[in-house]
C-alpha cells in the first residue's frame, strides 16, 4: 500500500507551521497524519504532496494513492481508502477525501464522519476530539503501566494510559473530561494537575507543579511547565516555568522564557483578527479565544507577553519589555521597539545550538527549507 499525503492547496492556511512542514505532518491529538496512517496500516508507505521547497525533506512516492492530508482518517475512512478501485474519487459530501488514479470517476463516502481541520485554529479546537480517537487507536488491546499510589486519579481508570517507562508521582490527574495518555519515558512531575484530555508524548514532560486545562498536545521531547490551557506543542519545544499559555499552537525548537504569558481572548469578548499568510493580511475569524501561534525554531526572553491572535514566523528571537505586533514575520530580532533581520547564518547556527543538547543537528534538507523561508 503506497498513501500520498496531499497538502490540498491548505498548505498557507496552517502557516507559519507549515513553512516547515506539510500539512500532514502535523501533530494534533497524540499522532501526527503521516503517523496515523502508519498505524493504521504499518505496512504501507507514506509519503507526501506538498511544496517543492519541502519536497527534499518531505518526499512523495510514485503510483500512491493520494490522500487529503486535512482529514483525520477513521477506521471507515482507512477501509474505503484500501477498497477505492482504480480510477476512482472518494469524496465526503463535496470534500475530497482520496483518488486512485487519473480518471474522475466519483464515489460517495458513507461511513462515520471524519474529522477535518479546515483553519489553523482548529489544531487546538479540535485537539480534543482527534486526541480521544487517538487514545482508542493506540491504546486498543493493550494494558497500561500502572499508576503509582502517590497520585490522585479522578474518574475511569480505562481512560489512563502509561507507556513503558513512563513515570507520574504526587500529582492529580482527572480523566472525567478527557483521556490521559503519558508516553514513553515521559514524566508528569509532582504536584501537577492535570485536567484530560492530555497527550504527552515520548520524553516529554511536565515540569513540577504544572497546572493543565485539557485538551493539550505535547509532541515528543517537549518540556513545559506553568498553565496551559487547550494548546499544542508539535515537538522539541519549551516552556519550562511558569506562565500562561493557552488557544495556541508551537511548532518544533522553540523556546519561551521564564514568565511568558498570552492573551487568548479581547478585553471586549469578540471574535479576534489574526494574520493569514494564505491572504498575507489580517483578517477576521469567527473565532473567540485564539492565543500565540508559533512557526519553528523562534524563542521569546523572559517575562514576554503576547496580545490575542499573535502569529510567530520561523526563527524569530523575540525580547523586550513590551507587546510585540501582533504578526512577526521570520527571521526578526527585536520586540516592541521594532525589528531587524535575523541574518540567516546566525540563524542557523542559534538553530544547532538548541538541537546540539539532543545530539542533533539541522540537515542539508532543513537549511535549504531555511534559505527559502528567509528568501522569501
Amino acid at each position: 500500500m503506497k498513501i500520498n499525503l496531499d497538502d490540498c492547496g491548505l498548505h498557507l492556511r496552517f502557516a507559519p507551521l507549515t513553512l516547515t512542514r506539510p500539512v500532514g505532518n502535523l501533530r494534533i491529538g497524540i499522532l501526527t497524519n503521516d503517523e496515523r496512517w502508519k498505524t493504521y496500516l504499518p505496512e504501507a508507505e507514506i509519503g507526501f504532496i506538498t511544496e517543492y521547497y519541502l519536497s527534499g525533506k518531505f518526499k512523495s512516492i510514485e503510483n500512491a494513492i493520494r490522500v487529503n492530508a486535512s482529514i483525520i482518517p477513521n477506521e471507515d475512512i482507512v477501509v474505503a481508502v484500501l477498497n477505492l478501485e482504480e480510477n476512482t474519487v472518494l469524496y465526503w459530501n463535496d470534500i475530497f477525501i482520496a483518488s486512485n488514479g487519473n480518471k474522475d470517476q466519483k464515489v460517495q463516502f458513507t461511513g462515520q464522519e471524519p474529522i477535518q481541520l479546515s483553519q489553523r485554529w482548529h489544531m487546538y479546537q479540535k485537539n480534543g476530539a482527534v486526541l480521544e480517537q487517538d487514545f482508542d487507536l493506540i491504546t486498543a488491546g493493550r494494558k497500561s503501566q500502572k499508576l503509582s499510589n502517590t497520585n490522585t486519579l479522578i474518574g475511569p481508570v480505562n481512560r489512563l494510559f502509561l507507556e513503558e517507562g513512563a513515570i507520574v508521582e504526587a500529582s492529580i490527574l482527572n480523566t472525567t473530561t478527557g483521556a490521559i495518555y503519558v508516553g514513553k519515558d515521559a514524566e508528569i512531575m509532582e504536584g501537577s494537575v492535570v485536567r484530560g484530555g492530555l497527550a504527552l508524548n515520548e520524553h516529554a514532560a511536565l515540569k513540577l507543579s504544572t497546572k493543565v486545562y485539557g485538551p493539550c498536545t505535547l509532541g515528543p521531547h517537549c518540556k513545559v511547565g506553568g498553565e496551559i490551557n487547550n494548546v499544542t506543542f508539535q515537538a522539541y519545544s519549551n516552556k519550562g516555568h511558569d506562565g500562561f499559555l493557552g488557544n495556541a499552537s508551537i511548532g518544533e525548537w522553540c523556546n519561551l522564557g521564564a514568565d511568558t504569558n498570552s492573551s487568548n481572548l479581547k478585553n471586549n469578548y469578540g471574535n479576534v483578527s489574526t494574520y493569514s499568510y494564505e491572504q498575507n493580511a489580517e483578517i477576521k475569524t469567527d473565532t473567540q479565544f485564539m492565543g500565540v501561534c508559533m512557526g519553528d525554531h523562534s524563542k521569546c526572553s523572559i517575562n514576554s507577553m503576547f496580545n490575542t491572535a499573535t502569529v510567530v514566523g520561523v526563527s524569530c528571537n523575540i525580547f523586550g519589555a513590551d507587546f510585540p505586533p501582533k504578526f512577526i514575520p521570520s527571521f526578526s530580532w527585536g520586540g516592541s521597539d521594532g525589528f531587524v533581520k535575523f541574518k540567516l547564518n546566525k540563524a542557523i547556527e542559534y538553530s544547532n545550538n538548541m538541537m546540539n543538547r539532543r545530539g542533533l543537528n539541522l540537515t542539508p534538507e532543513e537549511i535549504e527549507i531555511f534559505e527559502f523561508i528567509e528568501k522569501n
